[in-house]
């Protein structure tokens, strides 16, 4: 099977047992809709999704500038005939331009300079994309009169680091440790001012540890990807910390999911709400599950925890986000790993390729 049926195999799939409501799919058949970020991890599930929810007379737009990986192809995208791809930069004027010349009637704003450390490493340039960005992107939104405007904003982020488990949207904490958290917070309250003061129908969704299929690993990018990568080598795995410390890891077609009914449902409108598991997961036996389906016996290798990063436990409430927009999780953390070690084993050619593991902090992971 090739990698792109695979993938669409796997969103059709997760469509089908999610069982939309028929008012959804009616709501988007037909529509054009602009995914910022469309060629990322969550972008590309995103999107495959939604071009199956559109039909053959709706259009989706991905607007990339492809920094996620190297070289000039995304990972895995699916070729999709109602999909246009640009790639080009959400700071640029023409670059916006074109696109909102297709005249999208639902923007959703995935688009990042990701994460934590990249932000540590290159603040002005997080600054610039994730808030310079935004205020780009909503304010052609409510020029051109879009009719929803849907921000990836990040949990990990906004809730710093003395929440009380599990996070509830009612607490905000101002103990940020890197500019990317700083900078996911300015954009929500950038959001907030556009639905405020211009009524653009703006929602706030703040997601939380993602993984699945369509994320390459790299020096800047997630744990279960670079994990993964790792143990397909033989390589240790690297332990910051004790091993004990928890993420709230969420398959990426169930924020696909809260995504596609975050723009559907009204009562979401001027809301922020978390997406994520609610559930917990040791890093100690992310290390043994990510090992065990890769067949990897290296031996672990112990580093101190990084400075930043001062949270011992997320986990996240998704209360509100089931009362708003009828949200559930329905991919176990078990089966969501299982599929990404298979999409990694699909695509590891390209994988290896697109791998972006250059000098420095990553360097003596990459010796082991």
């Amino acid at each position: 099977m090739e990698t792109s049926e695979l993938r669409l195999n796997t969103v059709h799939e997760y469509l089908g047992r999610l069982n939309l409501a028929g008012e959804i799919k009616d709501y988007y058949e037909g529509r054009t809709i602009l995914v910022t970020g469309g060629a990322g991890a969550i972008g590309s599930n995103l999107v495959t999704a939604l071009s199956h929810l559109v039909g053959d007379e709706g259009t989706i737009i991905v607007l990339d500038n492809l920094s996620a990986i190297k070289g000039d192809d995304p990972i895995d995208l699916p070729p999709l005939g109602n999909m246009f791809f640009v790639k080009g930069d959400i700071r640029s004027d023409s670059d916006l331009k074109r696109v909102f010349r297709e005249k999208p009637s639902i923007v959703f704003h995935l688009a990042a300079f990701f994460a934590n450390q990249n932000s540590v490493d290159y603040p002005e340039t997080s600054a610039d994309v994730d808030i310079n960005g935004i205020i780009k992107l909503l304010d052609l939104s409510q020029f051109t009169q879009v009719e929803k405007f849907v921000y990836a904003s990040s949990g990990c982020a906004i809730y710093g680091s003395y929440g009380k488990m599990p996070l509830t949207e009612d607490f905000i904490s101002l103990h940020l440790t890197t500019p990317y958290q700083i900078n996911k917070t300015a954009g929500e309250m950038y959001s907030n001012f556009y639905y405020h003061h211009y009524g653009l129908k703006t929602v706030n969704c703040r997601f939380f540890n993602s993984f699945g299929p369509g994320e390459v690993p790299g020096q800047y990018r997630n744990v279960i990807p670079n994990f993964v990568y790792w143990s397909m080598l033989g390589k240790s795995l690297p332990l910051t910390g004790t091993g004990d410390e928890t993420r709230d890891f969420t398959y990426v077609l169930d924020l696909v999911q809260g995504l596609i009914k975050a723009a559907y449902y009204e009562d979401a409108i001027g809301q922020a709400f978390n997406l994520a598991s609610g559930r917990e997961t040791k890093i100690k036996d992310l290390i043994t599950m990510v090992n065990e389906a890769s067949e990897n016996k290296t031996p672990v290798t112990q580093y101190p925890a990084r400075k930043w990063d001062t949270k011992k436990r997320l986990l996240a409430s998704i209360e509100l986000a089931g009362k708003l927009i009828n949200y559930k999780p329905i991919e176990s953390f078990e089966n969501g790993l299982r599929g990404n070690v298979n999409w990694f084993k699909a695509n590891w050619d390209k994988i290896q390729s697109a791998a972006d593991f250059p000098i420095g902090m990553s360097s003596a992971v990459r010796k082991k």
